[in-house]
């Protein structure tokens, strides 16, 4: 019994260390563009506590295995066979009911992400966009003025509706971390508040044909006056032709 103690206690420790090591690894490895966006916050939150997920269960597996192989292997000269083991029915309980209540738990927090992201705001600045292969255009409710490039008012909730005018897209810019069909015969919506001024690339995250990747538009995040000097000024150039 207290060898058992002192392997277990062992064991815990490794499981800590490698959990926190692995972590750092991933980490590092998948680099998180740009939060540019409020959803962004909850998002990333949502996506370290997989990672960190992730790192434990990585080295739950892999420490109890090369522990074992290394303290429990075979000795020079040992004939006798191991302990045997019939069941054991709290173990089977415990790996049975934790994962479920960690799945339950994790389901649980992206639907509260979800919900929030999707939400309505007040004062949404709504703006159409119309996906066609392989470009995008942008204009604004009621108007036939169309743009090439998205200008948004930084610190505004934003609501886009997509439309499609022939096969499935998405909208997608990296930084806002959201994502949204584009679908033909029916407009969707994606709703994000942008954070942070700068340029960013929208681009399609779905596969829609030969120059899917060349699918790229160019997103400018700029104060609210800005905004409302881009528009005007593309309306008072439409109205002049």
């Amino acid at each position: 019994m207290q060898n058992n103690t002192r392997h277990f206690t062992a064991i815990g420790v490794l499981i800590v260390i490698f959990t926190y090591l692995v972590y750092l690894v991933l980490d590092n490895v998948l680099k998180f563009p740009l939060s540019g966006s409020t959803q962004a916050v909850a998002i990333d939150g949502l996506i370290q506590g997989h990672l960190w997920l992730i790192a434990f269960l990585f080295s739950l597996v892999v420490v109890f295995m090369v522990y074992a192989l290394f303290l429990f292997r075979r000795r020079e000269g040992d004939e006798s066979e191991g302990q045997h083991f019939h069941g054991h029915t709290g173990l089977e309980i415990a790996w049975t009911v934790i994962p479920m209540i960690v799945v339950i738990g994790f389901g649980y927090w992206a639907t509260l992400i979800l919900i929030d992201i999707t939400a309505p705001q007040d004062n949404e600045v709504i703006i159409n966009a119309r996906g066609q292969q392989w470009s995008w255009q942008f204009s604004l409710p009621n108007s036939d003025e169309v743009a090439t490039e998205l200008v948004l008012p930084v610190g505004r909730p934003i609501r886009m509706d997509l439309n499609s005018t022939d096969v499935l897209h998405s909208f997608w810019v990296p930084e806002f971390r959201v994502k949204e069909d584009v679908v033909p015969g029916r407009t969707t919506h994606l709703r994000f508040t942008p954070t942070v001024e700068g340029e960013y690339r929208l681009i399609c995250a779905e596969l829609c044909g030969l120059n899917h990747t060349g699918m790229i538009a160019k997103v400018r995040v700029v104060p609210q006056e800005e905004f409302a000097a881009f528009w005007n000024t593309a309306i008072q150039t439409a109205s002049s032709k």
